[in-house]
């Protein structure tokens, strides 16, 4: 990687702080999950509440994904090898590293991948056998659609 040891300290310090934040949302989330002192006037404060604990669970899981792949990031900085492209081995550009510093993948290969996550769903979105009834691409494990069949 091309990058000066100052700047992968700059983006050591930029991942750790991440990581420190999201660790105290997590565990803010969880807290909120896990507490069940409300008491409900009708069944539709209770449905909005479940919603709402609903749509925690879904960022509390999303940050945690997040959380591994910054660890991730963490672990290629001690191991060297952070900003190289772990399909082409090219080295990522800052731009791309400053905008997302636990990208694992140089623009062009992120293209390509795009590319062909498109192309292998061209043709194959309006079959039948390509849904579920809950409208998940059996293939590729993604919402399609409506979920018709």
């Amino acid at each position: 990687m091309s990058l000066h040891k100052e700047k992968l300290e700059g983006f050591r310090k930029q991942l750790q702080a991440r990581r420190d934040a999201l660790t105290r949302d997590i565990r803010k989330k969880s807290s909120e999950l896990t507490r069940d002192d409300a008491n409900f006037a009708d069944a539709v404060d209770q449905a909005s509440a479940e919603t709402d604990r609903q749509l925690i669970a879904q960022m509390k899981n999303r940050e945690e994904q997040v959380l591994v792949q910054i660890n991730q990031a963490l672990r290629r900085l001690d191991d060297g090898v952070f900003g190289d492209c772990q399909e082409c081995g090219e080295s990522i550009s800052e731009a791309r590293l400053q905008a997302f510093p636990f990208t694992t993948l140089c623009i062009d290969c992120k293209a390509e991948l795009e590319s062909k996550r498109n192309d292998s769903h061209r043709g194959h979105s309006d079959d039948p056998a390509h849904r579920r009834r809950s409208g998940t691409c059996r293939n590729h494990g993604y919402r399609t659609g409506d979920g018709a069949t």
